[in-house]
């Protein structure tokens, strides 16, 4: 809860005069993991039932039992939420580990998924869309970042256009939060579809201004790469005009990922992903991690 390893709790409670072992401690988390096993499975049900689905995935430090090297793990998240569309059901988060990046691991998770995936371009998860059980949605939050960095760097008429039509689309996203997603298409289809086509027109000349290897025209690429996929929200009024949900979901995991190193084969490690799958971001739930009840 508090983002601490059982070592480091070990330690504090040996100071306090409390003689607690780490394995007494994980073989406490390893039998809370089996008891809760059948809500894991539920929370997995729960999210996978939603018409769409955010996901985004970040890397962990993993510790190799035995030679103290580090490799690179992957946690992925799987996000339920609708309350911007209107809808009164709660949200929900699901998050899975793997020893890679590998496609074959999303591929797995959601096999038996149908519906939208809000996520960034990862090519892994091409092969869902391929099955036409998954429709892409894209993210506009991940192609306005590359333009913001470049207005950073280097501020110039184009960035600071780029960036003006963008913030246009989303002032209207903020107007329609949490109405009804009929009443967020109709306001789509009558202001956002008019404004995407614009930025692709504009885009198409700018690009033809710049070379290959500028970080505007990767931006750009971008964008026009991925234009079916970040049009979506402008055909589906449950769908998002970014993926902002999945990757918010992820700061809990940034905060313990400063402060824990997780062991590979351990047993300490599988318990830690069994408890792991199950956090939830409170702000977004509004479930209490002290209770693990909703509030």
């Amino acid at each position: 809860m508090e983002h601490i390893p059982l070592y480091r709790q070990s330690e504090i409670y040996a100071r306090q005069g409390v003689e607690l072992s780490r394995n007494t401690m994980v073989r406490w988390v390893s039998e809370m993991a089996d008891k809760l096993r059948p809500l894991y499975i539920a929370l997995n049900d729960y999210v996978l039932e939603a018409g769409k689905v955010h996901a985004d995935d970040t890397p962990v430090k993993v510790l190799a039992p035995g030679n103290g090297k580090t490799k690179t793990g992957r946690l992925w998240v799987y996000v339920r939420d609708d309350r911007n569309a209107g809808s009164s059901l709660p949200a929900a988060v699901w998050f899975a580990y793997s020893a890679d990046r590998k496609g074959e691991h999303p591929q797995l998770h959601l096999a038996k998924y149908q519906g939208v995936l809000q996520a960034d371009a990862y090519a892994g998860y091409n092969v869902l869309y391929e099955t036409g059980r998954v429709k892409e949605a894209g993210c506009l939050a991940h192609a306005r970042r590359k333009t913001h960095d470049e207005d950073v760097r280097r501020p110039t008429e184009m960035t600071q256009e780029a960036l003006r039509r963008i913030a246009e689309l989303y002032d209207i996203e903020a107007e329609i939060r949490g109405s009804p997603a009929e009443e967020r298409l109709a306001v789509r289809k009558a202001r956002s579809v008019q404004l995407m086509q614009s930025l692709y027109d504009w885009i198409q000349l700018q690009r033809k201004t710049l070379s290959k290897h500028a970080e505007m025209a990767k931006a750009f690429d971008y964008i026009l790469n991925h234009w079916n996929a970040l049009n979506e929200f402008c055909r589906d009024g449950w769908v998002e005009i970014d993926n902002n949900i999945g990757e918010n979901a992820l700061r809990s995991v940034a905060v313990g990922r400063k402060i824990i190193s997780f062991s590979a084969q351990t047993r300490e490690e599988k318990v830690r992903r069994s408890s792991t799958v199950c956090w939830s971001p409170a702000n977004r739930t509004k479930w209490s991690r002290r209770t693990g009840c909703a509030k």
